[in-house]
């Protein structure tokens, strides 16, 4: 009866993992240019001699959720929201090159460009504006100011704008979306912004909502069946001992 037990023991802890994954999802509900998580498992065998026919489920990399969140107008010069499907390229806190759909970008006293405290990077690098009176970001990621002294408006640097499949990607342990198998990801000219808006969560309430109350009585269920197994294998005992 323990390969019952196994296969109960599996499920309920897929079932707890992916709770743990929804209700993250839930958190971040107001969090701008956030993407929702999927939970992956897998079926592994048992390893060594006589556990043929035990299993249990591996946890693996979350996938990400790629549709598009609401887009809202904020007019603000320096934020942007990515028009379909594409990333905006940022350095992460171990200086690797990682990517966000957050596009409110922020600049500090040496007019160095971040989103939520990652340097932003262009097509060479961490992006730095000269002082300006003015900024407008073009639809192809093309940042431009005026500067004191010019009439005219000045491409100074660009975003860099990439694009990739679900299946290619992940989240760190920050939360910033990494490329699976950690290599870097090209420029994709096809991906455009939209300079003046920002893209909110892509997180529907109702949807988490309903795999949470799913998710429960999925392990409700595994719970009865480790009992069941655990009954089971108290009565073979009695059997074999009387």
């Amino acid at each position: 009866m323990d390969a019952l037990i196994y296969t109960a023991m599996s499920g309920a802890e897929k079932a707890l993992h992916a709770q743990q994954v929804h209700a993250n999802n839930l958190a971040n509900m107001e969090t701008g240019g956030f993407r929702a998580n999927l939970e992956l498992a897998t079926s592994q065998a048992v390893p060594g001699y006589g556990y043929d026919d035990r299993h249990m489920g591996q946890m693996q990399s979350n996938t990400v959720v790629t549709r598009q969140g609401t887009v809202k107008e904020t007019g603000r010069d320096l934020d942007v929201a990515i028009d379909g499907d594409g990333y905006l390229a940022v350095q992460g806190p171990d200086g690797a090159e990682a990517y966000t759909r957050a596009g409110a970008l922020t600049l500090d006293a040496s007019g160095a460009l971040s989103i939520n405290g990652y340097p932003v990077l262009g097509d060479g690098g961490p992006i730095v504006l000269p002082e300006f009176t003015s900024v407008s970001i073009g639809q192809d990621g093309t940042i431009s100011v005026q500067t004191v002294g010019q009439a005219d408006m000045q491409p100074v640097d660009k975003l860099k704008l990439v694009k990739a499949d679900a299946a290619d990607i992940t989240k760190n342990e920050t939360g910033l979306i990494v490329s699976r198998n950690g290599d870097t990801l090209n420029t994709d000219p096809s991906v455009l912004v939209r300079g003046g808006h920002l893209e909110g969560s892509n997180v529907s309430a109702v949807e988490e909502m309903v795999a949470t109350m799913n998710l429960n009585r999925s392990f409700e269920v595994q719970m009865k069946l480790y009992q069941a197994a655990d009954s089971m294998t108290q009565t073979g005992n009695r059997l074999i001992s009387a």
